[in-house]
């Protein structure tokens, strides 16, 4: 038995990685069914302030298509807390370098309220999007 039942977790995929594969994997290895919110390209240029390389739809395609993920959702807001008002998870699945964002921070004061962890993973190290896109940039 796996310790979460409904477990979520968010990210833009661009240019999908082994990072990526990395927290879908381990999120699945605690959850029995996994949530996974693709952020929409609005949501994306208005907080990173660029345009992923993939669609919002291929992107959401691909997330869908990896076997650890039972469900795909649009996300195009990044409150948290909502999106939990509207799938009701136990926990949310993070990549450590948001521990200590004054978001997450907060986040986990209205999550310990209503009974929801978060949890944190080590981030993979040298590999994210941006360096797989300054690679095909040489």
């Amino acid at each position: 038995m796996k310790r979460y039942e409904v477990g979520y977790t968010t990210g833009v995929f661009d240019l999908f990685h082994v990072g990526h594969l990395n927290i879908l994997k381990r999120a699945k290895e605690q959850c029995e069914y996994l949530i996974v919110g693709v952020s929409s390209d609005e949501l994306v240029l208005n907080y990173k302030k660029k345009q992923p390389v993939i669609s919002h739809v291929d992107r959401m395609a691909i997330v869908e298509g990896v076997k650890y993920v039972d469900r795909v959702v649009p996300q195009t807001s990044r409150d948290k807390f909502t999106a939990w008002e509207q799938l009701s998870f136990d926990v949310m699945f993070v990549g450590d370098d948001w521990k200590g964002n004054n978001l997450f921070n907060q986040l986990e004061k209205q999550f310990s309220k209503v009974g929801v962890d978060i949890v944190y993973f080590p981030y993979t190290q040298n590999v994210s999007s941006t360096l797989v896109k300054e690679k095909i940039m040489l």
